[in-house]
Formats: structure tokens, sequence, C-alpha cells
């Protein structure tokens, strides 16, 4: 499905920005722990922009419900994990770490959706 396949690159090209911004633009304004939550993020984003392929190519090749599905939880994951982490480096809201499980689940889902379409395959 074209839609995975542009957001993928998209995010991942998003995660490249985000990474090197954390490595050259946080390094010296935020403590290590921030940090290391801002790399978390941005790791998350780059697999799971990766993994938007992954659906992609399950829907090309199944047209299942269930590899839109994943597209879909993967997307909605990175949204609300790597961008829950982001915003809670920049802001210092600790409290957004209590959103990022759900990103979490959201990926975890995805993953569940592409076997369940990958079943689907032919031998």
């Amino acid at each position: 499905m074209k839609t995975f396949a542009m957001l993928g690159s998209l995010f991942g090209m998003l995660a490249v920005v985000t990474g090197a911004f954390g490595a050259h633009a946080l390094a010296n304004k935020v403590d290590a722990r921030m940090l290391e939550i801002w790399e978390t993020a941005a790791h998350y984003q780059i697999v799971h922009a990766l993994a938007l392929f992954a659906a992609a190519w399950l829907v090309s090749q199944t047209q299942s419900t269930v590899a839109i599905a994943a597209g879909w939880c993967f997307t909605a994951g990175i949204l609300v994990f790597s961008g829950s982490l982001y915003l809670m480096v920049f802001t210092g809201a600790r409290w957004l770490g209590a959103i990022t499980p759900i990103g979490g689940t959201a990926m975890i889902v995805g993953w569940f959706c592409c076997m369940l379409a990958a079943l689907k395959l032919g031998s």
C-alpha cells in the first residue's frame, strides 16, 4: 500500500533528523537521561518506519485488513511512543511518560497483525 510506504519514508527521514538533532543540538542542553530518552524515541521510530514497509509489502501480497491494521498500528505507535518521548524531553513534563506505553502497545499489536497477515501468504 502506497500510504504505508510513504509514511515509512517520512518517519524514517524524520528519525534521522531527530537522531542527528539529539546528538548535536541537545547534547549540551539536556542531561544524560533525557538524551537517552531522545535516542530511544529515535531508535523506535526508525525501526517502525521500516516496519511500515513490511506492512506495505504484506498489504500488496495479501490485501488483508489485518495487514492494513498493522500499518496503522505502527503509525499510531510511532506518533504516540516516540512523540510522547520527544515532547517529554522538550518540555520536561515527565507525566508524558505515562502515555508512552500506549504507543508501545500499538507497536506490539502491529507486529502481531503482521504475523497474522503473514499466515495468509502462499507457501
